[in-house]
């Protein structure tokens, strides 16, 4: 029994001495410098009074021995507008930071600013203070003064009068933001719209939007995730739709990042100088209605770049449509979808005539066998004409018209199969004008080039004209 308790207070003292001598482990002072996961946080842009998103910096002790950081702080103390926590406590500064050896700490980021203008930069630094020295991570967003338009049951954000909208705040929509009926919503040059998830813009029957950007100050129309992974990857945000007898002018505006871009049902555009690109199915997506195209470049969407249904009237002249994709390999990807039938809601399929499909001057690419795909049915009427472009195609079976000899004779002058060279195609980059060596060089017509005799960067074009929205 003697044995037995003496056993057991043993045990007991070296738990005991175990745990105090755990407790009392000593910290240095660093005697090297820290090293940092990253130099820099960019974090997304952000809005007025708006939190951002948590961004994480790592900090790793690279010594053989256990460190006490004397000294973390912001550099602009209280008045930043930074939030930062280390080791599970939120503060602008922090003393005595213990750091094992070869270990690491997070230190998390957030910023939720006060606007003082249309765009500003806001920066900071987090300052580590050691005996060797100072060292820091910058901190780095562009802070943007908002206007907010939320759908909710009460609210079902709606303009019911014309409206103008300037670039001195960005427009953040939560849910559906329609224009009513026979209302204009104006969009002015350099102005910012930002889409939640799941929101969208609704035109209604009679409805004019208007988008008025011009060469130097670009419309922006994206999901409202600012930071650069979210500019490459689509369904974001869901479309603009517009209803039947409604009218979109859109120039120089880059539109991109959602599910469908603009989704035109029996209505009417007209689009010039302009990017539209990223859609999870299509970029265009147009049931019976009309587009007039011109200085058009569109990248990187899942179905199609255009998908056109149950006819209608387009034309396309000196569009640069590529359609190559790292995330949605999967899907169809085509340049030009075109049918004279359409599925409704309700299941039922109804029939429209194509009364013209002009693609002109123009550049028509991807990775997949066919470009450009046509599907007649019935006895519609289907009207195309492919003159000097540069298309993809494999054969009247798969893309559904004839390249060769076609008996319409609606495929002119234009080449095929010839790599157009864009300078980059991938997203991230997208730069789509072509190389010096590019075979779209000086194939255009003039005649059709002096309709549209400036490129989409304002470069004449009106002699030897490339095909495509680039001179």
């Amino acid at each position: 029994m003697k044995f037995k308790l003496l056993l057991f207070c043993s045990f007991w003292m070296l738990v005991f001495a175990v745990s105090c001598n755990k407790d009392e482990i000593s910290f240095d002072a660093p005697s090297q410098e820290l090293s940092f996961s990253r130099d820099t946080v960019f974090c997304d842009t952000v809005y007025h009074q708006v939190r951002s998103e948590t961004y994480a910096v790592k900090v790793y002790n690279n010594e053989d021995k256990d460190i006490m950081i004397p000294k973390i702080n912001l550099e602009k103390g209280a008045a930043s507008l930074y939030k930062i926590n280390v080791d599970g406590k939120t503060g602008h500064e922090f003393t005595n930071v213990p750091l094992r050896k070869k270990d690491s700490l997070y230190i998390f980021v957030e910023i939720a600013p006060q606007a003082t203008g249309p765009e500003a930069i806001a920066e900071d630094r987090v300052i580590f203070t050691s005996p060797v020295g100072q060292q820091h991570v910058t901190l780095f967003s562009v802070v943007q003064d908002a206007e907010f338009f939320i759908q909710t049951p009460s609210n079902p954000n709606i303009l019911s009068s014309n409206t103008t909208w300037t670039n001195n705040k960005a427009k953040i929509i939560y849910g559906d933001l329609t224009i009513d009926q026979n209302i204009t919503l104006d969009i002015q040059a350099g102005t910012k719209v930002y889409f939640h998830k799941n929101s969208g813009m609704k035109v209604a029957a009679g409805g004019i939007l208007n988008i008025n950007g011009t060469q130097s100050e670009q419309v922006i129309m994206r999901g409202d995730r600012n930071d650069p992974y979210y500019d490459t990857i689509p369904k974001n945000w869901n479309s603009i739709r517009m209803a039947a007898g409604s009218l979109l002018n859109m120039n120089h505006t880059r539109l991109f990042g959602g599910t469908n871009g603009l989704d035109l049902r029996e209505s009417t555009a007209t689009i010039k100088n302009s990017f539209i690109h990223t859609f999870q199915e299509y970029g265009i997506y147009a049931v019976a209605s009309t587009v007039n195209a011109s200085n058009l470049v569109m990248n990187n969407c899942g179905e199609s770049a255009i998908g056109i249904f149950k006819g209608g009237n387009h034309s396309y002249t000196h569009a640069t449509i590529a359609n190559y994709s790292g995330t949605m390999g999967s899907l169809n990807r085509l340049g030009i979808f075109a049918t004279n039938e359409f599925k409704e809601e309700n299941g039922q399929t109804v029939y429209g005539a194509l009364q013209n499909l002009n693609i002109l001057n123009s550049i028509v690419y991807s990775d997949r066998d066919n470009s450009i795909v046509l599907e007649k049915v019935g006895m519609n009427q289907f009207q195309y004409l492919i003159q000097n472009s540069s298309i993809k195609y494999s054969g009247v079976s798969g893309a559904g018209y004839m390249f060769e000899n076609n008996p319409t004779n609606s495929v002119i002058q234009s080449v095929k199969n010839e790599d157009p060279k864009f300078v980059n195609y991938f997203v991230a980059q997208m730069n789509l004008r072509v190389k010096a060596d590019s075979p779209a060089r000086n194939k255009g017509s003039v005649l059709i080039a002096a309709t549209v005799p400036t490129d989409i960067v304002g470069v004449t074009r009106t002699t030897n004209p490339t095909l495509g929205a680039y001179q």
